[in-house]
């Protein structure tokens, strides 16, 4: 059997040009916020199983979503609050995204951390 003459639908680890781009960008700073997320973003990996309950009502199928959907974002956002945090402590000083920035990412999580809450919880009606 042949290979296809289609290009892959999934990516793949590397770029194909990945050596010439690590060649193009010298090694910054292994502080900086964007390579702090590159690591965390490396160890993060969502296991793909589905939900346990089976046979909910279409109204807490669309909560659980909801709330799938939040707890997706709550982890992006704590990824990026540890990111910077870890910049701060580590990296230059310019490089600091500030701190009306890390209060922006703290309130984001309290925001869904609450909206995923709220869609879990079952109303007694």
């Amino acid at each position: 059997m042949n290979g296809s003459d289609l290009p892959h639908l999934h990516a793949y680890s590397d770029p194909a040009n990945a050596n010439d781009l690590a060649e193009a960008v010298p090694c910054a700073d292994a502080n900086t916020l964007s390579a702090n997320l590159r690591r965390i973003g490396k160890g993060a990996a969502a296991d793909g199983q589905p939900w346990p309950e089976r046979h909910q009502l279409p109204g807490r199928c669309m909560a659980l979503a909801d709330a799938d959907c939040a707890l997706a974002g709550l982890r992006v956002v704590q990824e990026v609050l540890l990111a910077a945090e870890r910049t701060r402590q580590n990296g230059e000083p310019e490089d600091y995204v500030g701190d009306r920035v890390m209060e922006g990412l703290m309130l984001a999580c309290l925001a869904l951390s609450a909206q995923a809450v709220g869609r879990l919880q079952v109303s007694d009606q």
